[in-house]
């Protein structure tokens, strides 16, 4: 009789994060209860945006953006982080034909593509370095400020190697020459406190799927002040830099999710650098040659980058996910890529390191228990492949 396969094990939760139950609840109960469109005048649609706005506020407090008075943020709901990124590129550098901007090396997908496109378009892009660690090289940006600089990217958090990046004094830096800065902190809203004024950013984006809450909405927080091109057209919806019907239930979902972090914050980050801790102890102790990618800088407390240097990364996936570990060779939206990140490479490691590093991430519903097998079975892989 053939063995049962193994109890699957989800390390994976940059890519996404499974919801949670009382995620579910309210979307329900508002699936039930909310049956207006939120543009319709009838009393119907007036419930529909009242809780939406509502909601949107909320959102807007717990992650630092200033809701109310006449300098207030807004908060503009998206399909996304791609959207959100998207627009936030696209929507700042507004109705310039060309010029130049600035990304960092470790931007996500969403944001470097759309700043190749308008590189395509004959705008110049210069690009910050990083250092050995996965930290930005700061230093680096005085002398890409110029007259002519429209916009600086520069993520909080990176998605494959956890480490948090030193955005405020890059906008400080960017304050000084009036160039305005965009962050993406899909892999931060939700896993450790954001406060959106304090970082001095221009926009911010983030993602409700990152934190437990449903797939299908973003959001694009903007400072008070500043303008985006609309990137969509045919609606008026929130403010027409986003037209579309807006979806309370999404939104309902998103802010449920992140209310359930803001209250277990404390807990969860405790528990889930515990969680790492332990996974990349087992790790290194059983397998002397791994090398955990970011481990000397500051980084989010739900992400292991770990180099098992001797193996090949796609075979190593390949087997893992045979041995019923879910993980990640890189950014989930390059998944199916052949090629070496570009953050590594950016990173300056040996090509043994890059070649063999896989993403393991964690959530609020990873227990110890599995964190221990996980690491049990990655150790036998290992061996097995060694043979």
């Amino acid at each position: 009789m053939p063995a049962a396969p193994p109890i699957p094990i989800y390390l994976d939760h940059n890519a996404t994060t499974p919801m949670l139950p009382d995620v579910v609840e309210q979307m329900r109960t508002c699936f039930t209860t909310l049956a207006g469109n939120p543009a319709s005048q009838h009393e119907f649609g007036r419930r529909a945006r009242r809780r939406l706005e509502d909601v949107r506020q909320r959102i807007g407090e717990l992650v630092g953006a200033k809701m109310t008075g006449r300098d207030a943020d807004s908060i503009v709901f998206t399909s996304g982080g791609t959207e959100a990124n998207n627009l936030a590129v696209r929507g700042l550098v507004g109705p310039f034909s060309a010029g130049r901007l600035v990304i960092s090396s470790l931007e996500h997908p969403s944001v470097s593509a759309g700043v190749g496109q308008l590189a395509h378009s004959g705008w110049h892009v210069d690009r910050l370095g990083v250092d050995g660690r996965g930290v930005l090289q700061v230093r680096e940006l005085p002398s890409m400020l110029r007259p002519e600089t429209q916009l600086v990217c520069a993520l909080l958090g990176h998605n494959e190697t956890g480490v948090l990046q030193p955005v405020t004094e890059i906008a400080a830096l960017c304050a000084e020459r009036g160039v305005r800065l965009h962050t993406d902190a899909a892999q931060v809203v939700g896993k450790i406190p954001v406060d959106f004024r304090a970082l001095g950013v221009a926009t911010m984006s983030f993602a409700a799927h990152k934190f437990h809450g449903p797939v299908g909405i973003g959001a694009l927080v903007v400072r008070h002040g500043v303008t985006l091109t609309p990137q969509l057209f045919g609606g008026f919806q929130q403010a027409g830099l986003r037209p579309g019907t807006e979806s309370v239930v999404l939104a309902v979902g998103m802010l449920t999710a992140l209310e359930l972090w803001h209250r277990e914050q404390e807990a969860r980050q405790v528990r889930l650098h515990t969680l790492r801790e332990d996974f990349e102890r087992a790790i290194c102790t059983g397998w002397p040659r791994a090398m955990v990618i970011g481990a000397d800088a500051p980084r989010l407390p739900h992400t292991s980058n770990i180099a098992l240097v001797g193996f090949d990364r796609q075979a190593l996936f390949i087997a893992l996910d045979q041995a019923g570990i879910a993980c990640s060779t890189g950014s989930a939206c390059a998944s199916g890529s052949s090629e070496p990140s570009p953050a590594l490479v950016a990173m300056g490691l040996d090509e043994a390191v890059i070649s063999s590093a896989l993403r393991f991430s964690f959530g609020a519903t990873t227990t110890a228990a599995e964190v221990a097998e996980s690491s049990r079975r990655i150790l036998q892989v290992c061996k097995n492949l060694r043979r």
